[in-house]
Formats: C-alpha cells, sequence, structure tokens
C-alpha cells in the first residue's frame, strides 16, 4: 500500500517516547498494538469525516509520520494536535522553574505532552460512554462500537479499526449502551455534523465560553467538557475550574485544607498560563490511583 509521509517538529521540549508509554499505560489506548517504537492508529479525520490510517515514529526534533492517503494541511494540523506539536511548548519548562510542585512533574516526566484523542468527535462519544463505568469496560465498548460500524484500515500491514463518523451513529442501534447513552450519542453526532465538535471551532472561542458551549451538548458534564476542550480540541490554556477529581490530585499535591474553595484551585492554575492545559494533564496523567474518566 502506497504511504504518504511528513515530519513535525517540535517547539520546545518533547520527548516522542513519553508519548508513547503514556499510550501503552492510559486504559483508553492501552489496548492499541505497539511494538514500543512507533504509534499506530486510524481515525476519521475531521477535515473530511473519511478514515485514514496513521503511522508515527520518532525523528530528529520531533516526528515522521506516514499516512494511508495524501495528508493536506487539515490532516497535517490534527496529527499536530494530537501530539501537541501544534503548540510552542518552549515557555512551558520555564513554569516549573517557579513552582516546584509542577517542576518535580516535569522532571518526572520530560517532554511530555499532551497526547490528544483522535479528534473532539471522538473524545465526545469516549466521555459519554465512560461515564458512571470502569475505563477498561469502557475501551471494550468503544472498541466493539468501532468494529460493528467504523472502516477498517491497514496500517503497516495490520487492520485497524476507525471510530466511525458521526453520520454512521445517527441511526445506529444496538450499541451495547443504555438507552440514553445512545440517545446522547446521536445528539453528539447532530453537534459534530453541525461543527460544533472540531477542533477548529472550539479553539476560536475563549475557553470559558468553548466549556459552557459544550456543557450545553446532551450527556455532557463539566469533566466531560473539559477532557473534550482540552484532550479532544487539544486547547492548550483551559482550566475547567470545577473538576473534582483534578481538585483532589492539586489538594495532595499542594497539600491544601479539605475545605479550599474552587477559586482557589482556579488561582493556583493562573499561575500556569499559557499552559494550563498542559499542567493539568501532567498531575491527571501521573495520579491514576486518584482519579478516573467519568462525570
Amino acid at each position: 500500500m502506497t504511504t504518504h509521509g511528513f515530519t513535525l517538529t517540535a517547539e520546545g521540549p518533547f520527548d516522542f517516547d513519553a508519548s508513547l508509554r503514556f499510550l501503552e499505560d492510559w486504559p483508553a489506548t492501552s489496548a492499541l498494538p505497539s511494538d514500543g517504537r512507533a504509534m499506530r492508529f486510524a481515525y476519521c479525520a475531521e477535515s473530511d469525516w473519511l478514515p485514514i490510517g496513521v503511522t508515527v515514529t520518532g525523528a530528529p526534533g520531533g516526528v515522521a509520520v506516514a499516512t494511508t492517503r495524501p495528508a493536506g494541511p487539515g490532516i497535517r494540523g490534527e496529527v499536530a494536535r494530537i501530539l501537541s506539536l501544534d503548540v510552542d511548548g518552549a515557555g512551558f519548562a520555564k513554569l516549573g522553574e517557579a513552582d516546584p510542585v509542577l517542576g518535580e512533574l516535569q522532571r518526572r516526566s520530560p517532554g511530555l505532552r499532551p497526547v490528544c484523542f483522535w479528534s473532539p468527535w471522538e473524545a465526545a462519544c469516549w466521555a459519554v460512554i465512560v461515564q458512571r463505568s470502569s475505563m477498561l469496560i469502557a475501551a471494550r465498548i468503544k472498541q466493539r462500537i468501532a468494529d460493528r460500524y467504523g472502516a477498517k484500515v491497514i496500517v503497516d500491514e495490520q487492520a485497524h479499526p476507525a471510530f466511525p463518523p458521526p453520520v454512521s451513529l445517527l441511526e445506529a442501534g444496538g450499541l451495547g449502551l443504555p438507552a440514553q447513552k445512545e440517545e446522547w450519542l446521536r445528539g453528539l453526532a447532530r453537534a459534530a455534523l453541525d461543527g460544533v465538535l472540531t477542533s477548529e471551532h472550539l479553539r476560536a472561542l475563549d475557553p470559558r465560553e468553548a466549556l459552557a458551549e459544550l456543557r450545553a451538548l446532551p450527556g455532557v458534564g463539566p469533566f466531560s467538557a473539559g477532557l473534550i476542550l482540552i484532550r479532544g480540541a487539544g486547547a492548550p490554556d483551559a482550566f475547567p475550574g470545577d473538576e473534582p477529581r483534578l481538585f483532589a490530585i492539586l489538594r495532595e499535591a499542594y497539600g491544601l485544607p479539605e475545605d479550599v474553595t474552587p477559586s482557589a484551585y482556579r488561582k493556583l492554575a493562573e499561575a500556569w498560563r499559557p499552559y494550563r492545559s498542559w499542567a493539568s494533564f501532567l498531575f491527571r496523567a501521573t495520579s491514576y490511583g486518584v482519579f478516573d474518566d467519568r462525570d
């Protein structure tokens, strides 16, 4: 099969091996086939909702990317977003110099940037599927939906199912979910087709406006809205400000009292601008025993 290649260069510290380790450890992606050297996946590009296979390997100063179909600026931008290479990260390390707690996390995972969902649409569906469920069970359900309704893409001689595009789930039934969740997914599909669940739209908004718009979608609570904006659209400087699980992580890390108010967490996060999402990601990524992905 013919592949099409391009490279992406990192501005600031970046460790592709750290990204691979995160994907291998995170329950939502731990089932992805991996040889420890390359990231391989298939998804429906939000630029046209057509399936594409992607292989990413480390390269000096960034990554080398091979795709199963020609990659125009839209797909190049999507792959960059997935790896948070669309953001200049040169200033992120300096935040750790002023904040020793954050600095310790950076020293433990040097060059780790947020690894995003393949699209905000897929992040939104995951947020609904995982609600009041374990991540391992939710991952299996999401995989079954991809196997049944998604296209199979051959990536490096192995078939990878792409999570189906919004139009495929509009009328789909038998997803293995409660009726309420299936209805929510259909509502999210309509929002995606209307252009709401796209990186371009969400990142064009002020983060507070984007979070409010996302919370108005069916089945999307405060945690889910933050997940979609930060790990779906890849917004680098968002802080939901009402996430009990993240608050618990920060309270333990900074030795804060139990009764500290949400405004105190928001004030703490102000020091992380313009990388509030990145800092929050590091705290969550190193604290799996403290949180899970459920509203």
